[in-house]
Formats: structure tokens, C-alpha cells, sequence
């Protein structure tokens, strides 16, 4: 019995071993498993990078492999990073430069400290600028060393870093007839929606003059003017969307605080939009002087309500209008997935 216990102990630990140590396990700073690199180029990074994490506590790993197995580069690169635990307990300052030849994809792995530097878009342009161009020449040292390079010089040089992300800025902006066309485009949209928006909002002033002179019963506009208002939310719908995108393509950031800690802005607006309706219906009665202001709770003048409201169609009662070289030692960094990957 004592013998079956010891047994089955082995192998479970066997076996968690085994899912412990599912990807490389790196002994070295630079691990050429896809056999790509000469001696003298694997002794060239191994020492640049060692020489950067000595001056720096960041640590840039680089790892090529054969193939992935069936598993998305990103999984694999996630994978590697957090088994290794690259980078340091607390700072988070690691990078994993994943290569793997057969399935010709690269991914720059970037730990959550190092994020706010090296982003998901500057780990892009460099995949796609530096280490692509060359991998298609088959230079996959070369690729690698310059990319490398360029990592290091992003995170030492904090004027470097500002101006790479510039030239991104103006890689993205688009020309005069670039902006140009978007907004005709969106134009199709807003116009229509505008359109909407002022049937709705003109129908919701008759319904609140209509009630306020007692044509229109107040239960039955109560019910005409939630239709009214879900034409309104429509229109708007097709108006305020266009527009945020068309903020976002000029640059304008809409952060979650100023989206939804303060909402304060959003309840004094609809209490603005119904006092605005209100005041615009009291100044139609005035202004046609005829009407005198009464209440009728359930009963609705019929000749104005085939008059005002049916030959339209769009403000009868229940209708609706919405649609549809050294040793290496990881220090006990993570990645949450951060970085970029590419493929040739």
C-alpha cells in the first residue's frame, strides 16, 4: 500500500511538473531554439541585453522557436512570459521577443509596467517598420538585433520614445480630403437623423399644447408622448454617434470619467429638454392667442387629433418610429497580454 502511494505521488507530481513547464523554460537571456543564429549573433545579443537589464532592472528577452504547436502566437508568448516570470516582482519590466520560423509570426510581449511605454501600437510599428522588412530577406538576425535596438532606445530615451510617437501621429493623420470625405459620409447619416430628431421634437410641443388646452387627453398623451420621444432618442442616435466617431478620428479622448463619473450633466439636459418643450408649447398658445388653458384627463377632441396628429402618420396614438551569455533568472514579473504581433 505504502509502495501505491509513493507511486501515484511521482507520477502526479510527474504530471504537474510536466503542466508546470508547458513552454521554454529560459536558462539564458537569448534562447535560439529555432536554430537561426549563429554563435557569434547569439553571443552579440546575449550581451547587449544583459549589458541593458545590468544599467536598466528591464529585461529583454528574446526566444525563437520551430512552430507553435496548434497554439496562437499570443498564448504562446503569454504562456512563455508569465511560466518564466519575466521582468521584476512589483515592476513588471519585461519583454519577450517570440520568433517562430515555420509559422513565419513574431510578437513583441510586453509586462504591465512596461506597457505605458512600449504600447500595443509603438510594438506594432516596430514589428511592421523594422523586424518584417527584414524577416522577408530572411535577415531574421538582423530583424531581431535592430528591433532590440530600437526597444532599448525607446526605454532609455525618454525624447526618442516622444518622437517615434509623433511620427506615428503623422503616419495616422489623414489628409484634407481624407476628413473630408468622412464627414460627407457621415453626413448620410446626421442629415436624416436631424431630420428625425426635429419631426419628433416639433410632435412632442403640439402633444404638451395639445394637452395644456385640453384637445389632447393627458392619459392618452402621456402614451403619445413616450412615442414622440422614442423618435427623438432615434434621431439623436443617428446624429451623436456620427459625431463621436468623427472626434475620435481628430483626436478628442473620451475617457470613462468624463462618460460616466459624472452624470450630472446628462439628468439637468433632460430636465432642459422637457422645460424647453414646455416653454415652446406655452409660447405657441400665446402666440395663436385663440386657446385657453384647461385639462381633460381621458378625452381627446377628434377633429384636432385627425388634424394634427393622423394625416402626418408619424404622431398617432401607439405608433412608434425607433429602429433598428550571462545565466538568466526571470524576477517575477507578468504580462496581461500587452504588445503586438505580426507575420510575414
Amino acid at each position: 500500500m505504502g509502495k501505491a502511494l509513493v507511486f501515484c505521488y511521482l507520477v502526479l507530481q510527474s504530471f504537474l511538473g510536466l503542466s508546470q513547464e508547458k513552454y521554454p523554460q529560459f536558462t539564458q537571456i537569448v534562447t535560439d531554439n529555432a536554430g537561426i543564429f549563429t554563435s557569434e549573433e547569439i553571443e552579440s545579443l546575449r550581451t547587449k541585453l544583459t549589458d541593458f537589464e545590468t544599467e536598466t532592472t528591464n529585461q529583454l528577452v528574446i526566444l525563437t522557436i520551430t512552430e507553435l504547436g496548434g497554439e496562437t502566437i499570443e498564448e504562446y508568448a503569454n504562456g512563455t512570459f508569465n511560466q518564466n516570470r519575466l521582468g521584476q516582482a512589483g515592476k513588471d519590466n519585461g519583454i519577450l521577443i517570440l520568433f517562430s520560423k515555420i509559422d513565419r509570426e513574431v510578437r513583441i510581449e510586453v509586462g504591465y509596467g512596461l506597457e505605458p511605454y512600449i504600447t500595443d501600437a509603438v510594438a506594432s510599428r516596430i514589428i511592421r517598420n523594422t523586424m518584417i522588412p527584414k524577416f522577408k530577406e530572411e535577415d531574421y538576425f538582423g530583424g531581431l538585433d535592430d528591433a532590440s535596438d530600437q526597444i532599448i532606445e525607446l526605454l532609455k530615451n525618454p525624447e526618442a520614445l516622444a518622437e517615434f510617437n509623433k511620427e506615428m501621429e503623422a503616419e495616422n493623420q489623414l489628409p484634407w480630403w481624407g476628413y473630408a470625405l468622412i464627414f460627407v459620409f457621415l453626413s448620410f447619416f446626421m442629415v436624416p437623423g436631424g431630420f428625425i430628431f426635429y419631426k419628433g421634437y416639433s410632435g412632442l410641443i403640439e402633444m404638451f399644447r395639445g394637452i395644456l388646452i385640453g384637445k389632447l387627453g393627458l392619459f392618452p398623451g402621456v402614451f403619445m408622448i413616450f412615442a414622440g420621444l422614442m423618435q427623438v432618442v432615434f434621431g439623436l442616435i443617428f446624429i451623436v454617434v456620427p459625431l463621436f466617431f468623427l472626434a475620435t478620428i481628430l483626436g478628442v479622448n473620451f475617457s470613462e470619467e468624463m462618460l460616466f463619473d459624472h452624470m450630472g450633466w446628462l439628468i439637468y439636459g433632460i430636465i432642459g429638454f422637457f422645460l424647453l418643450i414646455i416653454l415652446l408649447a406655452i409660447l405657441k398658445i400665446r402666440i395663436k392667442g385663440k386657446e385657453d388653458f384647461k385639462l381633460s384627463w381621458f378625452k381627446s377632441d377628434k377633429t384636432y387629433m385627425s388634424k394634427t396628429f393622423s394625416s402626418s402618420g408619424t404622431h398617432s396614438f401607439g405608433s412608434s418610429s425607433g429602429g433598428s551569455s550571462s545565466s538568466f533568472s526571470g524576477g517575477g514579473g507578468s504580462s496581461g497580454g500587452g504588445g503586438s504581433s505580426g507575420s510575414w
